[in-house]
């Protein structure tokens, strides 16, 4: 996903511009120190107390310059404009997050509010259109056959959470003025394998073929989750 970010950073901006960067639901911050050490100036917006912390850490152990270029602040990204104002940022990233959210409506509103005209809004979520391919691989035939007509499925962590599907996002962004403008599937071939398996000799390999996968269909469609940019008009 971040290569696919890289991509439409650099189709949008020249090479070198330092752009204003707001992570929401960052994490651990993993994306938003990434950005930091590219140059960018970047604000990290996150409620839970131990990503919090865990961000903060991992922050103080970069050189000033990099320290400089980020900030955290705690918040829920539903109240975006209680922090910002409007047009503050070039990118807003919003990965991992609507998938806890239940009326993600709102939010997207107000993300496209702090994006100045032209700016990037990226999204990661998980793939309604997807929710068979989990359970359909491991034999889990009745969790296949249920995920085809819901939403609805349980992550990693255990929590019940829900999916979208890509046509109706592709309407809320042109609802909120953020059109999309490319989108990608992420986790083609890897979403069925294990949390604690070890990373393969090979992996350049295979992030080369999610990455092919993950912009060709009929790949794309059945990817686990959908990375989608919209563009503030």
């Amino acid at each position: 996903m971040a290569r696919q970010l890289d991509e439409q950073i650099a189709g949008r901006y020249p090479v070198g511009q330092r752009l204003r960067v707001l992570d929401v639901g960052m994490g651990q911050g993993t994306q938003a120190l990434r950005l930091a050490r590219l140059g960018h100036q970047v604000t990290g917006l996150e409620q839970d107390a131990t990503m919090i912390a865990a961000a903060r850490e991992a922050l103080s152990g970069e050189p000033e310059g990099i320290r400089e270029r980020m900030r955290i602040f705690e918040g829920d990204g539903r109240d975006t404009g209680v922090h910002f104002l409007p047009g503050s940022f070039d990118v807003v990233l919003c990965h991992g997050v609507l998938m806890y959210v239940e009326e993600p409506d709102p939010l997207l509103a107000g993300l496209a509010r702090v994006l100045a005209p032209g700016g990037l809004l990226s999204l990661l979520v998980r793939n309604a259109d997807g929710l068979a391919m989990r359970p359909g691989l491991s034999g889990d035939w009745a969790g296949a056959l249920a995920a085809f007509d819901s939403a609805a499925y349980r992550n990693r962590l255990g929590l019940d959470v829900r999916a979208d599907r890509r046509e109706t996002l592709t309407a809320t962004l042109a609802g909120i003025g953020a059109p999309l403008q490319a989108w990608y599937g992420v986790r083609v071939f890897t979403d069925t394998a294990a949390d604690e398996e070890q990373t393969p000799d090979d992996v350049e390999t295979l992030l080369t073929v999610e990455e092919r996968a993950g912009r060709t269909d009929p790949y794309r469609g059945v990817a686990a989750l959908l990375h989608l940019c919209g563009v503030r008009g």
